[in-house]
């Protein structure tokens, strides 16, 4: 798959969590957008047929293997855990998501 497709998977919601179902760093982003009231969508790479295609273009994208947890809002790469962190800790994260019709409040 090509970085189109993940381009299009991560276009489908406001919020896509790209993850597997085993790893706890993407628990704690699931968890922290569940708190603010956002509804994301996850793509578990361990469980989709081209998983390890997307796992790759996914790697070049965030510059790192394992990519995940990879964050797309509004359709574009936030980054993983760290970097949404950050976004929340510095108090950007909230407005990031309003923007993109994440949140309505």
């Amino acid at each position: 798959m090509a970085d189109g497709g993940v381009a299009r998977l991560a276009s489908q919601r406001a919020v896509v969590i790209f993850g597997t179902s085993n790893c706890c760093m993407c628990h704690a982003v699931k968890t922290l957008f569940s708190g603010l009231g956002v509804s994301w969508a996850a793509c578990e790479l361990d469980k989709e047929p081209k998983g390890k295609d997307i796992e790759k273009s996914l790697a070049r994208m965030v510059g790192r293997s394992p990519p995940v947890p990879a964050v797309f809002i509004g359709g574009k790469l936030v980054g993983t855990t760290d970097q949404v962190m950050a976004l929340h800790l510095g108090g950007k994260l909230v407005p990031l998501l309003r923007e993109a019709g994440a949140l309505w409040l």
